[in-house]
């Protein structure tokens, strides 16, 4: 990793200036791969009560929204035991629905940034990749580069739908409610289900009428998986894949 830029009024250009050469040696990120990372996390946690946020930029005049040459100022430095060179995924906490029902909180990911001065108390983050605008108050979590399974830009769907363990679509990217082919869903099934990036799902939907089957809408293949949850992208889509369609595992 190196050893920390301890500047104390974090004035960085001498760090900043000898980054990139530093930085050369990262693995560049496929479409697919940066697509995931933009996604939205498989996890509905609230973050921690003591993660790091970014606190503002580093810029002469205010500004409520911060982009991709911006320099971000963030809320810990070497007390916090942020280091040089060290990601992090940016992520905003988003509540849906009406203050008594909030059944999911979605998350959204608005980039990822890596550290290129430090203090004892503050840092200065540079911008690594932005999925959307980053403000005052978003929080790090630990960034890893996105891990996509095989084949998952193809349709390849394989085995039988095993209804016994059906679950529901949760939503699309940013709480969208319908999504096509190439899109992402969040489905309710994780690890505590036995979940796997690289599995593939059948997706139905009830249509209401009585004595009628589930009718089939598409396929996807899931992406990451969390402890509740799953990211999954919709490989076929014979119809707008709604929020509450059923998933079934091919097995």
């Amino acid at each position: 990793m190196g050893r920390a830029c301890l500047v104390p009024g974090l004035t960085i250009l001498a760090c900043l200036a000898a980054w990139p050469a530093a930085a050369q040696g990262d693995a560049p990120l496929s479409p697919l791969q940066i697509a995931v990372g933009c996604a939205a996390p498989v996890s509905s946690d609230d973050p921690s009560p003591r993660a790091l946020r970014i606190i503002g930029v580093q810029d002469t005049s205010l500004r409520a929204l911060y982009g991709p040459r911006d320099l971000l100022v963030l809320g810990g430095g070497s007390g916090a035991g942020l280091q040089l060179g060290q990601q992090f995924f940016v992520r905003r906490a988003n509540k849906f629905g009406s203050p008594a029902d909030r059944r999911w909180q979605g998350v959204r990911t608005l980039g990822w940034i890596r550290v290129v001065a430090v203090n004892e108390s503050t840092a200065i983050a540079m911008i690594d990749h932005i999925c959307d605008a980053m403000a005052q108050g978003d929080y790090l979590e630990p960034y890893s580069a996105p891990v996509v399974p095989a084949d998952a830009d193809r349709d390849l769907p394989s085995g039988e739908p095993d209804f016994a363990a059906i679950g529901r679509v949760l939503s699309g990217i940013e709480d969208h409610h319908t999504a096509g082919a190439g899109e992402f869903v969040l489905i309710d099934r994780g690890t505590d289900q036995g979940v796997k990036p690289g599995e593939r799902y059948a997706i139905y939907r009830d249509v209401g009428a009585a004595g009628l089957p589930l009718a089939a809408v598409g396929e996807t293949v899931v992406l990451t998986v969390g402890k509740s949850m799953a990211l999954t992208r919709i490989t076929r889509s014979q119809d707008a894949i709604l929020r509450g369609d059923y998933v079934a595992p091919r097995r």
